[in-house]
């Protein structure tokens, strides 16, 4: 585990709807090839949400700053995440926190829609982070519509840190649900996946989706 506002070190479902569907937000100028962003495309496109589908969800800091390079941030957003995932009930299938951006696979919530949770999340980390501007506008949604899909967006969020030099192993880098998935690791954010759908039937009880009082 790094120190506290150190940067990041090598050392260290529902029913499913035809077909895959991909809208990217606003994106500013940037090599976007380079980091694994998704091309730049026009405003305007229409989400297919209320869908029954996972989403993969992409949202940048502003500018493409590494402003969640330290461990301060990072886990400020994921203690934003889980508490967007009581508050409005989806479900998080795997997340990553890269120093300048995340990827988030998640179910539709129950409570709002989506954008009204993103936001929510955005804004809780802006805030705690200073106010100032923080995050890019909108945010990248792809509808994730099939197992295999699925699978693959998984295995992409876990391998995003390796593959950009950050660490040598997926289970190095401690902002991600890979952990979870590896070691059945209890982290900050409640993952939704095989093993924790096998441990509900062991106890007879659903998924945490409603905030304690």
């Amino acid at each position: 585990m790094t120190n506290s506002g150190a940067p990041f070190k090598r050392s260290l479902s529902g029913g499913f709807a035809p077909l895959d569907h991909e809208v990217l937000c606003q994106s500013s100028p940037s090599n976007n090839t380079t980091l694994g962003y998704p091309p730049n495309m026009p405003w305007g496109l229409k989400r297919y949400q209320n869908a029954g589908t996972l989403h993969f969800i992409t949202f940048s800091c502003y500018r493409r700053i590494p402003l969640l390079r330290n461990q301060n941030a990072a886990e400020l957003f994921q203690r934003a995440l889980e508490r967007a995932r009581l508050k409005y009930g989806f479900r998080v299938i795997a997340y990553v926190v890269m120093p300048e951006h995340v990827h988030l696979l998640v179910s539709e919530p129950e409570r709002d829609t989506l954008a009204t949770a993103i936001k929510a999340i955005k804004q809780s980390v802006a805030r705690k982070q200073g106010g100032g501007r923080f995050w890019q506008e909108r945010y990248y949604d792809f509808n994730v519509t099939t197992a295999e899909k699925r699978v693959e967006k998984v295995k992409y969020i876990h391998r995003n840190p390796v593959k950009r030099g950050l660490v040598e192993k997926r289970e190095d880098w401690p902002w991600s649900s890979y952990r979870h998935y590896a070691t059945g690791e209890v982290g900050a954010v409640e993952i939704e996946s095989p093993l924790s759908a096998w441990k509900r039937r062991q106890t007879s009880s659903g998924p945490s989706l409603i905030a304690p009082a």
